[in-house]
């Protein structure tokens, strides 16, 4: 007898917390924000802007302006894009880099991917391979990158 009463009170009791549970609202749904993507860094004097969308692909470009290459990188996880191969007409004239969302300047944000950027003065006329590779720097140079880019330029007299 004492076994059933029990029993019969721990059911009783389970069916009152299932009714509590059922007769509260749901927790409300937290929407999911959206950000906007950022445009890589530029400067002003840039005359040509290659993109990851250039890859494999050839360019026309002017003696005596400036051209940019924006990459994705993710240099927070080591990856790190460089120039493998420069055309003698072009000079190396700086570089930047910066975050490619909106998100990433939230307080607390940390990692994703961002653009690293390029500048090349052209010098001179000629035609070559302009090549990138993106390898973190401590690994084995005789390691295969883990990206690569290329394109051809074209550079003429103004």
């Amino acid at each position: 007898m004492k076994k059933s009463v029990i029993v019969l009170s721990l059911f009783a009791l389970a069916a009152c917390t299932s009714n509590a549970a059922d007769s509260s609202p749901p927790p409300e749904k937290k929407q999911a924000q959206s950000f906007k993507g950022i445009e890589a860094p530029m400067r002003e004097d840039v005359a040509v802007r290659i993109t990851g969308a250039d890859n494999g692909g050839a360019v026309k470009v002017v003696a005596g302006t400036t051209i940019s290459v924006a990459l994705v990188g993710v240099p927070t996880a080591g990856y790190q894009w460089a120039p493998a191969a420069v055309p003698p007409f072009l000079e190396a004239d700086g570089e930047t880099g910066g975050p490619t969302s909106e998100a990433q300047l939230q307080p607390g944000f940390s990692g994703g991917s961002h653009w690293e950027v390029f500048f090349f003065r052209v010098a001179g006329e000629g035609e070559g391979v302009l090549k990138f590779e993106q390898r973190r720097p401590w690994e084995e140079e005789t390691d295969p990158p883990s990206d690569e880019f290329s394109v051809t330029v074209s550079a003429s007299a103004r």
